[in-house]
């Protein structure tokens, strides 16, 4: 979807406000769905250590699954599920598969910390992707967002060595680059698939494709999990709701740096849930995030106010 063109206000009045840009929509999303999945990420860690990894990706998938067909219904759009772009679906669904299974492994090895330092590659590697793939243009600024908020990840969270050397390890490298590669198919099929299509056949796939593949070591479910399974399903169904809609208003290499806000959300998850309060390096590293961040959204806003002054 192009972004909306700005037109130039005539000399005689004072230049209206500028409408909300397609990058910052795609950046307010963003955050939102990194929130939602800051929370499917707690639910996959707790449930990985009593079931295999590919069992907790089927679950993930089979618990959205009913919500996901509500939306398609109530948005009308059940026939346009079949007119969408096969070789890209199948590909983003393959991977979805793959980079969950791993990431729900890599969970059950390493703590929060190190995966989500080793997982904070995939902007870097959505950003560089975008280039090639998409053909986007990526700014200095771009890359100074995502270099910088990658140093206050690092700061935060004071990864361990002996974890970043470790099959765990790269199992989360694994799943960053797939989830990397994920995000710029997604973003392609957005030029010509709609959002109900995309977060349907991700979510359909991922069920039916995890749970083929975890049904000989299925596991049954305690009943005292049921709920855990319920809150996976619907934070990964908004979530996969709000990315669908970042990537699709905002360009790859703008909407990607707010990956790093996971840490912030994971902070006040602590503090809500466990009253845990941080330590100083990862209020330090808190705060490099989020001057990252404000620094790309202040440089967005600029370029969106310079588009809509007259010459």
């Amino acid at each position: 979807m192009a972004e909306p063109t700005a037109q130039a206000a005539p000399p005689s009045q004072t230049p209206a406000r500028a409408p909300l840009s397609g990058n910052l929509r795609g950046i307010i999303a963003m955050c939102l769905a990194v929130g939602c999945f800051s929370v499917m990420d707690a639910l996959l860690k707790t449930l990985s250590g009593s079931y295999p990894a590919m069992q907790v990706a089927s679950m993930r998938g089979l618990a959205a699954l009913p919500l996901v067909a509500l939306y398609v219904l109530w948005r009308g759009e059940v026939r346009g599920l079949l007119k969408v772009r096969w070789p890209l679906h199948l590909l983003r669904g393959a991977i979805n598969i793959t980079m969950l299974a791993l990431f729900a492994f890599a969970l059950r090895e390493l703590g929060l910390a190190e995966a989500y330092t080793l997982f904070f590659i995939a902007p870097l590697l959505i950003t560089a992707l975008s280039t090639v793939v998409l053909g986007e243009k990526v700014r200095g600024a771009h890359w100074i967002a995502i270099v910088l908020g990658l140093v206050g990840v690092v700061v935060a969270l004071r990864p361990s060595q002996e974890a970043m050397l470790s099959v765990g390890a790269l199992a989360v490298l694994g799943a960053a680059a797939g989830y990397a590669i994920s995000a710029i198919a997604g973003r392609l099929l957005t030029r010509t698939d709609s959002s109900a299509s995309l977060v349907f056949w991700t979510t359909a796939m991922l069920a039916l494709g995890a749970t083929a593949l975890a049904l000989p070591q299925w596991k049954v479910l305690d009943a005292s999990h049921w709920p855990l399974v319920a809150a996976m399903g619907v934070s990964g169904f908004l979530g996969q709701l709000a990315i669908t809609e970042a990537f699709r208003h905002g360009q790859a290499s703008v909407v990607a740096p707010f990956e790093y806000t996971a840490l912030a959300w994971g902070m006040g998850l602590d503090w809500v849930l466990w009253q845990a309060v941080p330590g100083a390096s990862t209020l330090i590293g808190g705060a490099i995030i989020i001057g990252s961040g404000l620094y790309l959204v202040r440089t967005e806003r600029n370029t969106q106010q310079q588009a809509v002054l007259p010459p």
